[in-house]
């Protein structure tokens, strides 16, 4: 399995995390795991929105060998702006783009469809840049707020100005779901960045500096996001670009 990334043009950094391509084997198992970011993607000839995941995604790849997948990943916060609609409409799915942009989705899909892979990625980088749309910046700063060990929702709120009310509505519009769920991927993401290298620390330790509360709530949240045991996840888990 082939996977990679690439940095967006200039134009897209503040709203765009990536572009990936992804040749996978047929008949292998892929795990998608949370990362609150919604992705363009052609995927088996059809051009879709995956919507921010609440939990993961476990698929087989096809039994005879498919064409490379290739993506555009938005940052947390940009979501709703790019695709002109509350993210919330489009979580834990997998929507034609087609159902989204129905002014251009159609165009764009037929002209992926006879692009070269390189093509594809930059077909994929301009339909975004012409939205000409910005990231929510108080979505933002919450999400990275929230990617700090400790945080607490009420006093990201309250450092940003804002009820917990209005930080919710505007983070669900934005990325998908609340705060609360950004927090969790938030601290996932820290674990798996601890776990890397070739001596990583103990396993309670690095619960503790990803700020869980303890060992065992570290283990019942990556179970909940990931489907695997801590030990089993953090094998061959690796941070993505978010």
């Amino acid at each position: 399995m082939t996977y990679r990334e690439l940095a967006p043009p200039t134009g897209l950094l503040p709203v765009v995390a990536c572009l990936w391509e992804h040749d996978v084997p047929p008949g292998c198992e892929q795990r998608i795991i949370p990362d609150g970011c919604v992705d363009l993607v052609r995927l088996d000839g059809e051009l879709v929105v995956v919507g921010a995941d609440t939990g993961p995604v476990v698929s087989r790849s096809a039994a005879t060998p498919s064409d490379r997948t290739s993506g555009i990943r938005l940052r947390p916060g940009a979501a709703g702006a790019v695709l002109g609609l509350p993210a919330s409409e489009v979580r834990d799915q997998r929507v034609p783009l087609a159902d989204v942009w129905p002014a251009v989705g159609p165009a764009l899909a037929d002209a992926l469809g006879t692009a070269d892979p390189a093509g594809r990625l930059d077909l994929l980088a301009r339909a975004v840049l012409r939205r000409r749309v910005e990231r929510d910046q108080l979505v933002a700063a919450a999400a990275r707020r929230l990617g700090v060990p400790g945080s607490r929702i009420s006093g990201v709120a309250q450092e940003l100005g804002v009820s917990e009310r209005h930080l919710h509505r505007r983070t669900v519009d934005a990325v998908g779901y609340g705060p609360k769920m950004l927090g969790r991927v938030a601290r996932l993401r820290r674990l798996i960045g601890l776990s890397t290298g070739q001596a990583p620390p103990p396993l309670a330790e690095r619960a503790a500096t990803a700020g869980y509360a303890s060992q065992a709530h570290m283990s019942d949240e990556v179970r909940r996001l990931t489907g695997l045991t801590p030990v089993r996840f953090l094998e061959d888990a690796a941070l993505t670009a978010a």
